[in-house]
């Protein structure tokens, strides 16, 4: 069976979408493997179904390319946000959406096209508690939290934006993130596995990051990791609360503002290409 789909990306996070509105896909796991393939594939981070919700305006279900299913992707929302709209299923510049990890609130903005150009999301507050990120660390709050991998030390800060993250501030283009981010994410402290971000402040209020994102390694840009990042270096006191936060990363930039009840994430969502597949 032929099937359409959307090649989107939001700063470099690219992913393969499905309109699933009238009827969901069989076989997610093995698709997500097959599609996302770069060489033998359509080529992506995974896959992204656009669902109805009996909840909010429609549901996003997100895979990753080793088959195993998210709970949030915040590039891969805003995204989602783009889709929905431009195909007609829902109007007006505020949606909301469900995921693994909740509801979040979308403020949709329109190009000259009529079409989604760009989308900030209300994320929702971080869970910092140890035990909910998860991990089998304690505390209320973990950060600056010295961890020793291979005979070297790391302070970690742990923050869960709906998935789990372990942010480290370390210059990212010289830490060795393609070595030690597959040994963290694997790391017996988190039990459900974990996305790490390697952190550098390269100015007020503005962050340099790198991620290696669990069941997907390094990609160019993560929206939660964009989150965690901030909300780490609120934490660690080198960023302002309920100030925008501009964090850098290798596909673009998203602004990023932690405030006393959540945090907002903004940036771009383009659709890239559309084509059949057979499914």
């Amino acid at each position: 069976m032929l099937k359409k789909f959307y090649k989107m990306q939001g700063i470099g996070n690219d992913y393969i979408y499905f309109d699933c509105m009238n009827g969901e896909l069989e076989n997610t796991e093995e698709l997500a493997i097959k599609l996302s393939d770069r060489h033998f594939g359509i080529g992506g981070d995974g896959i992204i179904l656009l669902c109805p919700s009996k909840i909010a305006d429609c549901r996003m279900r997100m895979f990753n390319l080793d088959g195993s299913e998210g709970k949030m992707c915040g590039n891969g929302i805003r995204c989602i946000g783009k889709l929905a709209h431009d195909l007609g299923y829902v109007k007006g510049e505020k949606i909301t959406v469900e995921t693994l990890s909740g509801i979040k609130k979308l403020d949709l903005h329109l190009g000259e096209d009529g079409k989604v150009s760009s989308v900030k999301v209300d994320m929702g507050a971080p869970i910092l508690r140890a035990g909910d990120i998860p991990s089998t660390l304690s505390g209320e709050k973990v950060v600056n939290f010295p961890v020793e991998v291979e005979g070297r030390s790391f302070n970690i800060t742990l923050v869960s934006m709906g998935n789990p993250h372990c942010v480290i501030f370390e210059d990212p283009d010289s830490v060795g993130l393609e070595h030690y981010g597959p040994i963290f994410e694997r790391l017996s402290l988190f039990p459900e596995r974990i996305n790490t971000e390697f952190v550098k402040v390269i100015g007020k209020n503005k962050l340099k990051m790198r991620v290696w994102e669990r069941g997907s390694g390094e990609t160019l840009a993560c929206g939660t990791g964009a989150c965690a990042s901030a909300v780490a270096a609120v934490l660690g006191g080198l960023c302002d609360k309920n100030t925008e936060i501009a964090v850098e990363l290798l596909g673009g930039e998203l602004r990023i503002t932690y405030t006393d009840e959540t945090v907002y994430m903004e940036g771009p969502a383009t659709l890239v290409f559309t084509g059949e597949v057979e499914i």
